[in-house]
């Protein structure tokens, strides 16, 4: 099999341009019907970007728990990149970690760190007593974090770099 960041940008892609395609049709449809079966679509859809972003870090994070022989594949990996010296990598790596921490746990530890930077984040995240991203927004589903193609491109973008990081800097083969 080929490694995992060699296909997580190719799957992400792939697999946005199919939910891009299915949005499209139920757009198109509710332009001359109110099918309530169309409106659940568009925010499966949605639902879905949200659960492929979970997953890519879950899997990520088992990946490399097996490869760096480690409890907790993401502070291994922020050590090595801190060792490294790649502070701006892993800064957005720890940004996209609380976001994904967010989507999977809600308000927490990780909304409260993010929410000290929120105005500089490169997505969005939902401020204190709003119900919305968007109010009247038809798709949107109950998420703190603003998941969209470029979020997930982004999530499967960091796993990719950081996978590339971490076999120069400690002689891993393959994530």
């Amino acid at each position: 099999m080929h490694s995992f960041d060699s296909l997580i940008n190719l799957g992400t892609s792939f697999t946005l341009k199919a939910l891009d395609e299915l949005n499209a049709e139920s757009i198109e449809t509710l332009q001359t019907s109110a099918r309530t079966s169309e409106v659940k679509k568009l925010q499966m859809i949605q639902l879905q970007k949200v659960v492929m972003a979970i997953g890519m870090f879950s899997l990520f994070e088992s990946i490399l728990q097996q490869r760096l022989s480690c409890k907790n594949g993401f502070d291994k990996a922020k050590e090595i990149l801190k060792t490294a010296k790649k502070h701006a990598l892993l800064n957005r790596f720890k940004i996209f970690y609380l976001a994904i921490n967010v989507l999977k746990h809600g308000k927490g530890q990780s909304y409260n760190e993010l929410m000290k930077q929120a105005d500089s984040l490169p997505f969005q995240i939902k401020k204190r007593n709003h119900d919305f991203f968007n109010e009247g927004n038809i798709d949107e589903v109950s998420t703190f974090i603003e998941v969209d193609n470029q979020f997930v491109l982004s999530c499967a973008d960091i796993v990719e770099q950081v996978s590339k990081e971490l076999r120069k800097n400690h002689e891993i083969h393959s994530l």
